[in-house]
């Protein structure tokens, strides 16, 4: 990571007030970061990790963003079976696709106990009780990116609405030419 994307990592984690009409962007798409949530400082494998604020008397959730580059990934259906799989007994995500801002976007719902999953085989962290995931597969331009939010049902349906108008403000990101 270069310095000036170290630097303003590090200010945007330190300062909340910066957080105003932040932007993030990936595969020719960019969106508007919910003012509520969080950037967070890069982690590997992700375009970007926002914390969700915590409903009353629950914790934190978490939204990543993914981009592997074009055509890598898997589909928008293996991903959605996979998140599924992500919570006890596998249960089939509610999904539905729609179009927005002339892109199609997948999107996933689903609760229960999840499982967790972490660390280089994605093995579980110790089960999570009442959570709840909202992802969403955008087809970008360049690729396929993936938005994935999970955490208490509290915060996550607190924070539903932000989720909403995040994917609302996707559009298709300006070519530059150097």
């Amino acid at each position: 990571m270069n310095s000036r994307r170290a630097s303003l990592a590090a200010l945007l984690f330190l300062s909340p007030l910066f957080l105003a009409g932040l932007e993030g962007s990936a595969a020719g798409i960019r969106w508007a970061v919910p003012a509520a949530w969080t950037v967070e400082l890069p982690r590997p494998m992700r375009i970007a990790t926002y914390t969700v604020p915590a409903a009353k008397s629950a914790e934190p959730g978490e939204c990543a963003v993914f981009y592997f580059g074009r055509g890598q990934g898997g589909s928008p259906e293996e991903n959605i079976s996979r998140w599924g799989a992500q919570f006890e007994g596998a249960p089939e995500p509610a999904t539905s696709v729609e179009t927005i801002n002339g892109l199609r976007v997948h999107l996933a719902r689903t609760s229960g106990t999840y499982l967790s999953p972490g660390g280089p085989r994605m093995q579980s962290q110790g089960k999570k009780p009442g959570y709840r995931l909202l992802g969403a597969i955008v087809e970008a331009p360049e690729g396929l990116v993936f938005l994935k939010c999970t955490g208490p049902a509290a915060t996550l349906s607190a924070a539903e609405r932000d989720f909403q108008n995040l994917l609302r403000s996707m559009k298709k990101a300006a070519v530059t030419k150097v």
